[in-house]
């Protein structure tokens, strides 16, 4: 660039930021409310208020609390599943459909084998979620492995693929005849439905997403297998030098990631619902993306954020009282998302500042840089 105006230009950091990769999600989430609050403002609502009824309700009570806790956990695992993924640069967007045939295999073992003891159903139904889910997520991995197939578009076409087979079951096989024409199933039996925490709806899926997020993050910090993991995600082309099954990885990766999004479809049935109905998950799938971006992959910081968004889904059941619908929730998580993959470029990069002579001397000295043996 010649002449003497100035230019900027983005420069790839040698490392990121640690104080950056702290800041930049916190402020992508005061960014999306204060976006928020402007919509709000300009639709005639108080902003103060309907944040403060939302905090009301996700906190304010022993039952939003634990109601709060109860919408963490299929966002743990899903988002656990989704984070493993991402953290291979495989972008899994079919942790709803994986969610919903971890359910589906549950509720199957549940239906068939009513009679068993809890000590033997639970195990079956805990096992039959992850392979369903985990089965769900190679469905897109085979191509991806073998053929360079996208996964983005398969795995998100295989999700409606998975909602309309667990409607045709609820709405046609599977159809309890005693529920009144509702789109369910039988309701399970005690044996099939997970131990809750006193009077509350918490359960044990809540042990299972803590155990899951621990071990995860043991995994990519301590074994070999996590280290391959970190390094095809970071350079594909280092891992096939140094000798790593980049096909056998994604296929292992996946297949983790879909057995964990149904871990959490399994963790509803069988703690929540006690049965398979239409609309099991109300896109714990797709918020389970935001998750995974907002904790930048790490597993422990997962736990919290799912808390955070969970908070946000509780509250915003509050806040149609107000005459606002529950959908200003998903608005808000949708500038979130927004916010921190725009942050990202701060995180990776910096801005450089200076004149265009200067510029365009780096930039020539660049293109007259003599050739290896020249």
């Amino acid at each position: 660039m010649s002449g003497a105006k100035g230019f900027i230009r983005l420069e790839k950091r040698p490392k990121p930021s640690p104080l950056l990769t702290f800041l930049v999600p916190a402020m992508s989430v005061v960014l999306a409310l204060a976006l928020g609050a402007v919509f709000l403002a300009v639709t005639g609502y108080s902003p103060a208020k309907v944040y403060s009824t939302m905090l009301s309700g996700a906190f304010g009570s022993q039952y939003g609390i634990s109601e709060t806790v109860v919408k963490a956990i299929p966002l743990m695992l899903a988002g656990l599943g989704v984070a493993v993924a991402f953290r291979m640069l495989l972008w899994n967007i079919g942790a709803e459909g994986q969610l919903y045939m971890g359910a589906f295999a549950a509720s199957w073992v549940a239906l068939t084998f009513p009679g068993l003891s809890k000590p033997v159903l639970l195990p079956a139904m805990f096992l039959a979620g992850a392979v369903a889910g985990g089965v769900w997520g190679l469905l897109p991995a085979l191509p991806r492995a073998y053929f360079g197939v996208n996964e983005v578009i398969t795995s998100l076409m295989l999700n409606y693929v998975a909602i309309y087979w667990v409607d045709y079951l609820v709405y046609g096989p599977w159809k309890d005849p005693r529920g009144y024409n509702f789109p369910l199933t039988p309701p399970f039996s005690p044996s099939a439905q997970l131990p809750t925490l006193g009077q509350t709806r918490v359960h044990l899926g809540l042990v299972f997403a803590l155990v899951a997020a621990a071990t995860l993050y043991l995994v990519l910090r301590r074994l070999k297998w996590g280290y391959e993991i970190r390094v095809i995600g970071e350079s594909a082309t280092a891992a096939r030098y140094a000798g790593m099954n980049i096909a056998r990885n994604i296929l292992l990766v996946m297949f983790l990631s879909g057995g964990l999004a149904g871990l959490a479809g399994m963790s509803e049935v069988s703690g929540i619902t006690h049965r398979l109905q239409h609309g099991i998950s109300p896109g714990y799938g797709y918020t389970a993306i935001i998750v995974a971006w907002l904790s930048k992959l790490n597993p422990i910081a997962l736990i919290g954020v799912s808390f955070f968004l969970s908070a946000l889904l509780v509250g915003g059941y509050s806040i149609q009282t107000s005459g606002l619908p529950a959908a200003t929730v998903s608005m808000l998580q949708g500038a979130i998302l927004f916010f921190v993959l725009g942050g990202d470029i701060l995180i990776n990069y910096r801005f450089r500042f200076g004149s265009g002579r200067a510029g365009a001397t780096a930039v020539d000295r660049s293109a007259r840089r003599p050739a290896v043996g020249e």
